[in-house]
This record gives structure tokens, C-alpha cells and sequence, in this order.
């Protein structure tokens, strides 16, 4: 049973550091927006 429970608490810890690492990249980063264009190539646009 020990270690079972040593089991569950270390996969909880991995889950809390990786919902941490989550957190902290949608909060803390911010995405820098930039235009895109790109040229469609005539066969695309006649059907």
C-alpha cells in the first residue's frame, strides 16, 4: 500500500508542475500578432 500512495503522489506532482508550466505560459507570455500573406495560385481560384 506505501507504495501505491508514493505512486499517486508523485504522479499528482508531475500533473501539478506540468498544470504550473501551463499556467505560466498563457498567462505570462504574450504572442507578438504579424501579417500573413501568401499567393493562391490561379487553378485554386476557377473552381
Amino acid at each position: 500500500m506505501p507504495t501505491l500512495f508514493r505512486l499517486i503522489v508523485v504522479l499528482a506532482i508531475l500533473a501539478g508542475l506540468g498544470y504550473g508550466a501551463l499556467w505560466a505560459l498563457a498567462t505570462m507570455v504574450e504572442p507578438q500578432p504579424r501579417d500573413i500573406s501568401f499567393t493562391v495560385p490561379p487553378e485554386r481560384i476557377g473552381k
